[in-house]
């Protein structure tokens, strides 16, 4: 059993897909003996955004906290808070934050995906 902590005490790198004001946290990897998923928190500041991009790999996301958008066929879609999106595998997805506060997305891959 993996000891229980604060997401705070995992230090947020830079999303290598977004740059500057996206961050991740590896919550729980391979490090900490995770074989089927890796969780990580995604962070966007206000005004910022991941770029339009794709994976051959799909994302369950849960957002925590934060107002953003994501494009679905082409047109922005508005979530908040507890809402749940689902990326499928190769779908091109782009997220921005279109709040006041920092949006934060809890994401799982599966084990063949970059953990950030």
């Amino acid at each position: 059993m993996k000891i229980l902590k604060s997401y705070a005490e995992v230090e947020p790198r830079v999303l290598p897909v977004a740059g500057a004001g996206v961050t991740g946290r590896v919550l729980l990897g391979k490090a900490d003996g995770a074989v089927n998923f890796c969780m990580r928190l995604i962070e966007v500041s206000p005004g910022a955004s991941i770029p339009p991009h794709s994976h051959p790999w799909e994302h369950e996301q849960f957002v925590v906290s934060g107002t953003g958008s994501i494009l679905k066929d082409g047109a922005p879609v508005d979530f908040g808070p507890g809402s749940v999106l689902f990326i499928a595998p190769g779908e091109e997805h782009h997220i921005r934050n279109t709040g006041s506060e920092p949006l934060r997305i809890v994401c799982l891959v599966p084990p063949f995906a970059p953990e950030l």
